[in-house]
């Protein structure tokens, strides 16, 4: 099958991949850029494990393929923590909460939780839940995951305040 060369920006960084037109962007981040957070579960966009943002926005990477990544932004798990490696807030409140078990579904759940914890206004409980329905997690019960999200952005919010 044909190789397509793909350009794009990979957590800051501008990177370039040549990949079969058929391959998965999880495969890219995987296979290609080395980025083990991109997790390989149900490989039909259900469980969430492999959600990546794009521009801003979380998706699936599992369905969706590298090609369509051309000239975008893509931030992975990797790309949250700074220059010495310190882990950032939305993950040390997965830590705080207990909302980490076995781990698998963390970095999706972390990466479909920036976008609220962006946000400039307080999301609800039911509201989180309903934000992160694409993402699913056998081990804790999502009640951990919940309070480390609305935790997040809590903070974030106040601090914008602050600074205003």
């Amino acid at each position: 099958m044909a190789n397509k060369e793909i350009h794009c920006t990979v957590n800051g960084q501008s990177k370039t991949f040549n990949v079969d037109v058929r391959t998965s962007l999880l495969d890219m981040m995987r296979g290609n850029a080395g980025l083990q957070s991109v997790k390989h579960g149900c490989d039909v966009g259900e469980c969430g494990a492999c959600t990546v943002l794009i521009n801003g926005r979380p998706y699936n990477s599992c369905i969706y393929l590298a090609v369509w990544a051309e000239g975008k932004e893509i931030m992975t798990l990797e790309g949250l923590s700074d220059k010495k490696g310190t882990i950032s807030d939305i993950q040390q409140a997965f830590i705080d909460e207990g909302a980490v078990q076995c781990g698998f579904c963390t970095p999706g759940f972390i990466m479909a939780s920036i976008p609220i914890i962006n946000s400039d206004t307080e999301s609800s409980r039911e509201e989180i839940r309903k934000q992160i329905s694409g993402n699913l997690c056998r081990c804790t019960g999502y009640e951990h995951i919940v309070n480390a999200i609305e935790k997040t952005q809590k903070k974030r919010i106040a601090e914008k305040h602050v600074k205003d």
